[in-house]
């Protein structure tokens, strides 16, 4: 996980690795359980690399992490 720090210290983007992300269903899945979470604007995610990059604004890592796993996804 990788993380970046905006103005006034609010988490403005977070990257994960969904290690079992491999087909379209999977990364619509990771998505829309993520951008279920307060504070996100947008998420990318990259099927190839297979990484996630959420951006918004007061983002809680502990909880978007905990939306991709409770998807049945595992988070690195």
């Amino acid at each position: 996980m990788r993380r970046q720090i905006g103005v006034g210290g609010e988490v403005s983007e977070v990257t994960y690795i969904v290690l079992d992300m491999d087909s379209d269903h999977s990364e619509a899945d990771v998505s829309d359980r993520l951008l279920s979470n307060p504070g996100v604007d947008a998420v990318v995610a990259d099927l190839d690399t297979k990484g996630v990059t959420v951006h918004g604004h007061g983002l809680d890592p502990v909880a978007l992490r905990a939306s991709i796993e409770n998807a049945g996804y595992r988070a690195a």
